[in-house]
């Protein structure tokens, strides 16, 4: 556990000085409660003296990397090049794929491309009203989705160690090309580090793993190359969620004992698992949503225990229907499975916003 407590005695404090530098023009109020509570971080991590310095030395060298990238601009990503020709290919093999439901083909160009145009501006309401808003933009749930795809697809390279490393590296490049050409959004990148650390650390045995060390560590390397997406509520609100599932997720989880024998795979605990993620992620998310909109959605968990496993399940069969008809070898089953999930998605939606 020693290098998870390094990186976080590290993170935090460059986290607490990019935020303190943001704040610093807007809320000059805050700032002697900001800085406090990053000294007492420091201090409470701190079993050393030379790890208070450390803390206090990261601190501002996050308030002078977010000072210089505000000074010099940033940077901003825009797609072009090869991603931006493979989007619009993968937008044109959406487009030909011959769905009965014109809605299914709009939904899937969302879903997988980040594209809203086509999708009509009472779908997009529907989706804001159920609470579901944050389906539609991309984020590490879209991310992840295509990364548990692409696992599954490189079945056939083996178990082998050799093996094993070329899986590792072929779903960190595919990953990161997918992020690339959807945009780079904070809440995507920060999905693209959850992936390469977790495969990096995969060929690490002896190095010690944790979901909140696996935080902490994308939170430094995301806020080191940009300083400035501290401020984009994407990203507020991904690492918030990913904080709330590594920290009350398991909590939540654990007031359901798990089954055994016959009822090893108890369907009411699957349930109450999904509950309980819901919750833990709302826990850390609805204070900034209701700060930032005044807003909050009352029938959230009735929209992400439908929602959810429907919006996995119709990208998995979007993602094959599309691929397989390009082959030229796509069941018709299969895209009538795809638009049955849609309007399924869609109809649950619109009378959870009626509500």
């Amino acid at each position: 556990m020693g290098e998870v407590r390094d990186i976080v005695r590290i993170s935090l404090p460059f986290a607490s000085g990019v935020l303190f530098a943001c704040l610093c023009p807007a809320l000059p109020a805050t700032l002697c409660l900001i800085l406090a509570c990053a000294f007492l971080c420091s201090l409470w991590l701190s079993t050393k003296v030379e790890w208070l310095f450390a803390a206090l030395l990261f601190f501002f060298l996050g308030a002078f990397c977010y000072g210089t990238a505000a000074l010099t601009g940033g940077s901003s990503f825009e797609t072009k090049g090869l991603a931006l020709r493979a989007l619009h290919k993968f937008s044109a093999l959406i487009d030909r794929t011959p769905f009965e439901d014109e809605r299914t083909r709009a939904l899937l160009r969302a879903l997988l491309t980040g594209q809203k145009d086509l999708l009509p501006k009472g779908v997009i309401a529907d989706f804001r009203d159920a609470g579901a808003a944050h389906i539609l933009a991309l984020s590490g749930l879209h991310l992840g989705i295509i990364y548990l795809i692409i696992s599954k697809m490189l079945f056939f390279l083996g178990n082998s160690r050799i093996a094993s490393a070329l899986r590792s590296f072929l779903v960190v490049v595919l990953s990161g090309f997918y992020a690339l050409m959807t945009g780079a959004a904070p809440s995507i990148v920060r999905a693209f580090l959850f992936i390469c650390i977790s495969e990096i650390g995969r060929h690490c045995p002896g190095r010690s793993r944790s979901p909140i060390g696996t935080w902490c560590l994308a939170l430094l390397l995301q806020l080191c190359f940009n300083p400035l997406v501290i401020s984009s509520l994407g990203f507020q609100l991904s690492y918030l969620a990913m904080l709330g599932i590594f920290t009350i997720f398991p909590w939540l989880e654990g007031f359901y004992p798990k089954s055994t024998g016959l009822l090893g795979h108890d369907p009411l605990r699957r349930i109450w698992s999904a509950v309980a993620l819901t919750c833990s992620c709302q826990l850390f998310t609805a204070p900034l949503v209701w700060w930032r909109f005044k807003t909050f959605p009352k029938y959230f968990i009735i929209t992400n225990l439908l929602a959810l496993p429907l919006t996995e399940a119709l990208m998995i069969c979007g993602i094959a229907s599309i691929l397989l008809y390009a082959l030229g070898i796509c069941p018709s089953i299969l895209l009538r499975v795809t638009d049955f999930l849609a309007q399924t998605l869609l109809n649950s939606l619109s009378i959870i916003a009626d509500m």
